[in-house]
């Protein structure tokens, strides 16, 4: 199930008509009412937030919602789209954000990637964890099995939104070479686009803070970054 909420229903009816062809069911909610409490009898797999609703702030509600369910990946599609914007959702822990007009198809194949994201982290470890690789680094341990797309620290799974994982991926295959942030916005953000270097900042960031105290990711000044585990 995916909530959307969203306040024009001609883009909630062509949202829901391309998510149900791909065979996601979608509930609709037209402004913030009544979301909270549906969270209370119903777990959606992800949400998709507008951010000007009628009744209230959809980058508001993300981020409580966030607060108190931090494994539920979601989306902001909205017609705000100034960096700002796009840093603020990005800070808040959103998984993507798309700017109106968009393209409905481009919408359900990013939901799509996400899903199969979040199945793999929630699925059971077929081959008894030996697809994960041991990094360690000031007495703190990090496993990252690149099948089940999960990351454990210290026995405590991490909740990474799939740019994060994506970025974290990518810095660890690298090993002690240095990740630039043009090959970071490339090959992991998939937004040369409208990227900037604002946006991979804000991305490891959040990583960082997830990693916790330790210096996983080294900053190698007017570059961009390194990773310090050692396996």
């Amino acid at each position: 199930m995916i909530f959307l909420i969203e306040d024009n229903k001609a883009i909630r009816e062509t949202v829901v008509a391309y998510l149900q062809l791909a065979g996601q069911p979608v509930k609709e909610f037209p402004g913030v009412q009544g979301v909270l409490e549906a969270l209370d009898f119903q777990r959606p797999e992800l949400i998709i937030f507008d951010v000007m609703l009628p009744d209230g702030n959809g980058l508001v509600l993300a981020q409580r919602i966030h607060s108190r369910h931090p494994d539920i990946p979601f989306i902001f599609l909205t017609a705000r789209e100034s960096e700002s914007d796009r840093i603020t959702g990005f800070e808040i822990g959103a998984d993507d954000y798309i700017v109106k007009p968009f393209s409905p198809r481009e919408l359900s194949l990013r939901v799509q990637a996400i899903l199969r994201r979040c199945s793999k982290d929630s699925s059971p470890d077929k081959d008894g964890g030996e697809s994960a690789v041991v990094w360690r680094l000031g007495g703190h341990r990090l496993e990252i099995d690149d099948v089940a797309h999960r990351v454990v620290l210290d026995g405590e799974t991490l909740y990474l939104t799939l740019a994060e994982w994506k970025i974290l991926s990518l810095l660890v295959h690298h090993g002690q070479n240095v990740t630039s942030r043009e090959q970071i916005l490339g090959e992991a953000l998939d937004y040369l686009h409208d990227g900037s270097e604002r946006a991979v900042n804000t991305h490891i960031s959040n990583l960082r803070t997830k990693l916790g105290k330790e210096s996983w990711i080294e900053t190698v000044r007017s570059i961009g970054y390194r990773f310090m585990g050692e396996s």
